[in-house]
């Protein structure tokens, strides 16, 4: 118990979010009871207008102020290449390299039997219809280097492979400015199996 009920009110909300415990929701909860009002209206206000103001693009996905999306209204991307990705936060990821220039396509998760997700739960049957459309060359499997990630990469390549699409994996392995002694023996089997022939 805090010491208020409007307190405790917040600690129990905070706590539902993902990584906050009791500990971290009370900080959290103390410093916002601390905080400038404006900034305390502004963060409500951010929440409360989230649902309302945040709209999933029929095309790929993503989330997003409006249908389609910037990215896929924009002309300039590369309309051959497809980047499929688990989640909205990896298609943000993605696009803050700068290292890509297509479209993406967003399966809403990966497959994952132990927690009910089969491939009737993802964007899978949106992604293949998007691919028998013809105009994409390549889909780029950039699901995450998981268990759950690998099973959904390679479910994709058994469905997509009969269409004649040219498939690539993003690549895994030792990070830039890693040392080999510090990268665990995971990661760095995924690098020695990625390797590519020095031009």
């Amino acid at each position: 118990m805090h010491s208020s009920p409007a307190m405790d009110r917040l600690v129990k909300s905070l706590k539902r979010l993902p990584g906050i415990g009791e500990k971290s929701a009370a900080r959290l909860a103390y410093h916002l009871l601390s905080a400038p009002d404006g900034h305390v209206a502004e963060l409500s206000e951010a929440i409360g207008r989230l649902k309302t103001d945040t709209v999933v693009c029929a095309t790929c996905f993503n989330l997003s102020d409006r249908n389609p999306c910037s990215i896929c209204a924009d002309d300039r991307r590369d309309r051959a290449l497809l980047c499929v990705v688990e989640e909205p936060a990896d298609l943000a990821s993605v696009e803050s390299s700068g290292g890509f220039h297509g479209l993406y396509h967003v399966l809403g998760g990966a497959l994952s039997p132990i927690d009910g997700m089969g491939p009737e739960n993802l964007r899978i049957e949106e992604l293949a219809a998007r691919v028998e459309r013809g105009g994409v060359t390549e889909v780029i499997l950039a699901t995450n280097p998981t268990v759950e990630g690998e099973a959904t990469a390679y479910y994709l390549i058994d469905m997509l492979q009969p269409v004649g699409v040219k498939l690539t994996r993003i690549a895994h392995g030792v990070p830039l400015g890693g040392e080999l002694e510090y990268v665990d023996g995971s990661t760095l089997a995924h690098a020695l199996s990625g390797r590519r022939t020095v031009d």
